[in-house]
């Protein structure tokens, strides 16, 4: 290039001044970028505002939640619950003097369970019936003193006096084995058999004892007193035996109302019209 060229252009580069470059982002572009900017801030404040509803409403503080909180012996729950899936723990017990409920639609189960997971123990409270399933059953006072017992092989009432409140008493089906068979005060004590025989024995001896009150036996065919080593007694001031049958008269239009008591050979009782000697042998034909 020649000189005074070179000389030309760089004196008109001198005389327009230096240019300058713009850097950056502008027109539509930028209008954008702030609209995203602000967008992305309502946002953030959206956001933090429905976190903060969150935790004011389920009631999130630093022992728990709602009515959950975590202490140091565990979880402690207050006012009612809900669960909607099993619940596994290793003691519920409710606050000091208050009590505690279950509540269902259906069943309330409790099972028991060994290492295996096999149910040892199960007790079912349904809207028909209450069940307890296990190998043993028991009832105890907090002195541990023990009031009922049932197992597969007994069941056993420790408490001092057993009462049954039914107005059709109490059915037993087999046998029944007590020291002591007694009515309250004032109260009927009735044994019965509708269908069957009623039997009670012992080794040492039956009492029938009525202190205030008469004993009255009955029965439609026959009633035997049997003894077979000792006596039958029968103390008491009057003995009266109404309806024994009567011989026939020794002598006719005898009007006397004594007679003489006569044994058959087969044991049974009759009357005989007494005379002014035995009359039994007169009326043997009784004892036909």
């Amino acid at each position: 290039m020649p000189q005074e060229q070179y000389a030309h252009r760089t004196t008109m580069q001198t005389s327009e001044g230096p240019q300058v470059y713009k850097v950056g982002i502008y027109g539509w572009r930028k209008r954008c970028l702030y609209f995203f900017v602000l967008l992305l801030m309502i946002l953030i404040l959206v956001n933090l505002a429905m976190t903060i509803w969150i935790l004011k409403v389920m009631n999130f503080t630093i022992d728990g939640m709602g009515n959950l909180r975590i202490t140091e012996k565990g979880l402690k729950l207050e006012g009612d619950s809900e669960f909607l899936k099993p619940l596994y723990a290793k003691e519920i017990r409710s606050r000091p003097g208050n009590p505690l409920y279950f509540q269902s639609a259906r069943n309330v189960t409790v099972n028991i369970l060994n290492e295996k997971t096999k149910v040892l123990t199960r007790l079912v409270t349904g809207p028909q019936a209450v069940e307890a399933h296990s190998q043993k059953f028991e009832v105890k006072t907090l002195s541990g003193k023990l009031l009922f017992s049932a197992d597969d092989n007994e069941v056993v009432v420790g408490a001092e006096r057993l009462r049954v409140l039914g107005a059709e008493g109490t059915v037993f089906p087999k046998s029944i084995e007590t020291p002591n068979v007694r009515a309250d005060p004032f109260k009927e004590l009735r044994l019965e058999s509708p269908t069957r025989a009623l039997v009670m024995e012992a080794p040492k001896g039956i009492e029938i004892n009525a202190e205030a009150g008469s004993l009255k036996a009955t029965c439609r065919t026959e009633l035997r007193l049997e003894s077979k080593d000792g006596e039958i007694m029968l103390n008491s001031a009057k003995i009266k035996l109404p309806n024994l049958p009567q011989g026939s008269s020794s002598s006719a239009g005898s009007r006397q109302k004594i007679y003489e008591l006569c044994v058959c050979p087969n044991g049974r009782l009759f009357l005989s019209q007494a005379g002014t000697s035995s009359t039994c042998q007169i009326n043997t034909s009784v004892c036909l």
